[in-house]
């Protein structure tokens, strides 16, 4: 034993150091796991705490528009038909042509018409002698009553007929019953009409009429005489004041008829186009955004998600209360609202986020630029 002595306790020695190695060994690997996994958490509390760019802002007193999809129309249509038998013998206006008020559209030849009108005209010079003279013997009695008022009965048929003959004659002329412009016309010169039978097709185009459908939540702030402005097809914004406002909702869609009437006393605008009509209602809260921050939700609600007080995200379903060309005015969000400006689209309704303020985000971008223009 004493000869190998030596050599055990140099085993020994190795074997000792050997465990000890071994052990610093296990501690690193167990600190080296416990700092992964540490990380590892809390990388999964970061993905799951999103950072998003918000901007606090609050609301302000708009007054809100009502805008709806209608279309342009005549304030008037009328069909002018014949109101006497004749030959047309003259043309007074091509369609599309404008007419004032009178105007001869179409004319008939005239026939026996002045003679039937000179013989009514003799007819009633007749009897009103013989009522006169019937009269002056009834005061002396030589005529009875039944007398004097078959008298008076011939008179007043003449007088009748008079009237008819006047009439007929008058009628020959289809004139224009207001200004407008002749939109068709359907008989030519040669044609011959009878009572009844359709002449032209008759516009009132110095006024137009902007016609569309309200809701039932949106017709309780429109009355008549309401001042209202459209935009047409065309560009064009034009100014005019409510004429009708249907008292009943249609059946079909629930919508109340709604026209707007607008001056064109001039001619330039025309009718049956599109038009996009606002009509100003109620003031109401609301706030001013840009609508690149308008977003959808699951149910395809078009609307805007905001960071309640618990920060959560809250989408807020978009009440459009005016739109302009600075951006659009949005109603129902709270008085103050915290908005998310930037992220929107990668977080969802409830979950919690990081909000970070617009002007937090410019101060660091400005403080980066200063230390680089610094080196």
């Amino acid at each position: 034993m004493n000869r190998y002595k030596s050599w055990l306790v140099s085993a020994g020695i190795i074997i000792a150091i050997v465990l000890w190695l071994a052990s610093g060994q296990l501690r690193s690997d167990e600190e080296k796991s416990g700092t992964e996994s540490a990380l590892a958490n809390e990388s999964t509390n970061l993905a799951s705490k999103n950072a998003v760019r918000v901007r606090t802002q609050s609301a302000e007193q708009v007054q809100r528009t009502i805008t709806i999809n209608g279309n342009t129309a005549p304030a008037r249509i009328v069909e002018l038909s014949a109101e006497t038998d004749g030959r047309v013998v003259f043309v007074g206006a091509e369609r599309g042509a404008s007419v004032e008020r009178g105007k001869i559209i179409v004319r008939l030849d005239e026939r026996d018409r002045k003679a039937r009108l000179s013989q009514a005209e003799a007819t009633v010079k007749q009897r009103e002698v013989e009522h006169a003279a019937r009269v002056k013997l009834k005061s002396d009695s030589y005529v009875s009553e039944a007398q004097l008022q078959e008298a008076v009965a011939l008179l007043e048929a003449a007088k009748a007929e008079l009237t008819r003959a006047t009439l007929d004659l008058g009628y020959m002329n289809v004139r224009a019953p207001f200004g407008g412009a002749l939109q068709a016309r359907m008989v030519e010169i040669g044609d011959f009409v009878k009572r009844g039978d359709p002449i032209a097709s008759f516009v009132d185009n110095r006024t137009i009429v902007v016609s569309a459908n309200l809701s039932e939540f949106d017709a309780r702030h429109v009355n008549v005489d309401d001042s209202a402005e459209a935009e047409l097809a065309t560009g064009e914004t034009v100014h005019g004041r409510i004429r009708y406002v249907a008292p009943v909702a249609d059946e079909a869609t629930r919508t109340f008829k709604v026209e707007l009437e607008i001056d064109n006393q001039d001619g330039t605008l025309r009718a049956g186009g599109t038009a996009e009509l606002r009509i100003p209602a109620e003031e109401v809260l609301a706030h001013r955004l840009s609508p690149s921050l308008l977003t959808l939700d699951d149910a395809g609600n078009v609307g805007v998600k905001i960071v309640n007080a618990d920060g959560e995200v809250e989408f807020v379903v978009a009440d459009i209360a005016l739109s302009s060309n600075d951006g659009v005015w949005l109603a129902g969000l709270p008085r103050t609202a915290t908005i998310i400006t930037v992220g929107q689209g990668y977080v969802s309704n409830g979950a919690v986020v990081d909000p970070i303020a617009e002007n937090e985000v410019n101060t660091a971008v400005a403080i980066k630029a200063g230390d680089a223009e610094a080196e």
